[in-house]
């Protein structure tokens, strides 16, 4: 299966076939491309709904994500027993909500839309930051991940994360 990209809304135009790319080339630098990944596209209403359901905050956000495996030790990767456990999990990208911090921060959507789908996929791995240690663990991660995909694709990506939160 791979990746699968759904695109559930209307307000932003998504190239999914680009963001497709994109997540193939993060799983090969993370050394997954034999798990499957789930991306779903969606709008802010969408969003907050998740948000307020699964985190109890009532407020839309960039990007959620619900791992296959559960207590993971930040970046190690699942070792599945059968077929059927190939799989990471799935990632929610508040994609109105990405470009609206990308008109307000002058910023590519589709750069903005790979990083935080990097920044889910870290979560998907066991990666958390709800510390200041496990935020700087992550950063550290997720600077490494850009700087590889940067390396290959000739495009200069960032960590969005500028500081401690248990807010994304």
């Amino acid at each position: 299966m791979g990746v699968v990209v759904r695109n559930l809304q209307k307000v932003v135009p998504i190239r999914r076939a680009r963001l497709r790319r994109d997540v193939d080339t993060l799983r090969h630098i993370l050394g997954i491309q034999k798990f499957d990944l789930g991306i779903v596209c969606v709008d802010n209403q969408r969003i907050q709904h998740i948000n307020h359901v699964y985190r109890k905050k009532n407020v839309p956000t960039d990007v959620l994500s619900f791992p296959f495996h559960e207590d993971l030790r930040p970046g190690k990767v699942p070792c599945p027993l059968h077929r059927d456990e190939l799989n990471l999990g799935d990632i929610f990208l508040g994609v109105e909500f990405v470009m609206q911090q990308c008109q307000e921060e002058k910023m590519d959507l589709h750069g903005a839309l790979t990083v935080v789908t990097a920044h889910g996929i870290c979560h998907l791995l066991g990666y958390r930051h709800e510390t200041e240690e496990e935020w700087t663990e992550m950063l550290q991660r997720e600077n490494y991940i850009l700087s590889e995909y940067s390396r290959l694709t000739g495009r200069h990506l960032l960590p969005l994360m500028k500081k401690c939160s248990q807010d994304t």
